[in-house]
């Protein structure tokens, strides 16, 4: 199957985790057998802040991690030769950071060249900012993929598009993978960027305080710190390390005992059953997670047995230095939590389920299946 794919950045993951869940998803329908494009923007927010910050080099170490992802460029201020780009195509995917122009175009070709097209949705635009959303003409979309059961109702409510599937993000397992056996650098790391505002005080009752007040080995990775977030990282003893590259995670997570998941407000209270990429990540490297309230409301996976959930900040400490002196509670969160996202959350399962919404469209099992299909032929 030909498979064309219009996103943000395959390339950068500076502060857009979108990244993380393509780079997975596109490996795995490369391992099925499919032919696949990514087409992103030349000039992009994140690329250019990645290039400006570090330098055109981590575009060559982002192919040594990820030798077959080769993304294609566009110019976004020039008309596209869709004829090149479609005219081969049996699934179309759009990513919703692209421009409403690029959305209505793309579905304005869909009868010419006769491909399948899907809107792919993981922001909190439908409940947060409906103007925004109101741009896309999904007239000529055959549905939607979602990520989490609250969006996919409000896509249903407000009748966007015909069908609206829910489609989680997911661990790329293979990547992602436990090496607790490691020599341990520090306590507890978090991985993860300051953003808008909209933690700024979680991050604080359920980090820095807990860590500045336990006095342990602390270090943060992320971008778009103010002075403000740094000095308080100082302030608690916690080391700051900047832009992380999302294929080196596997390696921090290894030489550190404990992590945390502290969710986004409008995730806490708008959108519940949706932890977003990150804990996905931690758990499929088996490094014991602990987490700020947030409701799993699709019982994705088991708390208590997977990670930690608290309810304040007081508890975060009590519950971090519980990890950190009991090595049977850490190993238990460990492998429970690798276990879950091996049975449930890998970007495999992402794709057997994507296969089972092309069948319900209509394309040709053959073409679903290439590689089933050779096998039997052969």
């Amino acid at each position: 199957m030909k498979i064309v794919m219009f996103y943000h950045s395959l390339y950068s993951d500076w502060n857009h985790g979108n990244a993380h869940f393509l780079r997975g998803t596109v490996k795995e329908l490369q391992k099925r057998g499919h032919d696949v494009d990514v087409y992103e923007p030349e000039g992009g927010w994140s690329l250019q802040n990645l290039i400006k910050d570090h330098g055109a080099d981590k575009l060559d170490e982002f192919r040594q991690y990820y030798p077959s992802l080769n993304p294609q460029f566009y110019n976004p201020r020039k008309k596209l030769n869709y004829e090149s780009i479609l005219k081969d195509a049996d699934l179309v995917i759009v990513h919703e950071w692209n421009e409403p122009e690029l959305v209505s175009e793309i579905g304005k070709k869909k009868e010419q060249y006769g491909y399948k097209l899907l809107f792919h949705d993981t922001h909190h635009r439908a409940v947060s900012d409906e103007e925004s959303m109101s741009k896309y003409d999904f007239k000529n979309f055959d549905g939607a993929l979602v990520f989490g059961d609250v969006i996919k109702n409000i896509y249903e409510e407000k009748k966007w598009v015909d069908k609206v599937w829910t489609w989680h993000e997911a661990a790329d397992a293979e990547f992602f993978t436990p090496n607790r056996d490691e020599e341990k650098e520090g306590d507890l790391v978090w991985i993860g960027n300051w953003g808008d505002n909209e933690r700024t005080e979680e991050l604080m009752e359920y980090l820095i305080e807990p860590v500045k007040e336990l006095g342990i080995k602390a270090k943060v990775y992320g971008v778009r710190y103010p002075e403000k977030a740094k000095k308080a990282l100082a302030d608690a003893g916690i080391e700051y390390g900047g832009w992380l590259p999302n294929y080196k995670v596997p390696e921090v997570f290894a030489k550190y005992k404990v992590t945390v998941h502290v969710p986004r407000r409008p995730y806490v209270e708008m959108l519940p059953g949706i932890p977003t990429i990150r804990p996905f990540e931690a758990l499929s490297c088996g490094i014991p997670l602990i987490c700020s309230p947030w409701e799993d409301a699709e019982n994705l996976f088991s708390p208590g047995e997977d990670y930690l959930m608290v309810t304040n900040g007081n508890d975060m400490g009590y519950r971090i230095a519980e990890v950190l002196k009991s090595a049977q509670l850490a190993q238990s969160l460990s492998q429970n939590g690798r276990k879950t996202i091996e049975e449930k959350h890998t970007c495999a399962h992402r794709i057997d389920g994507l296969e089972l919404i092309l069948q319900e469209l209509g394309i040709p099992e053959e073409k679903i299946f290439p590689i089933h299909n050779k096998s039997q032929k052969g």
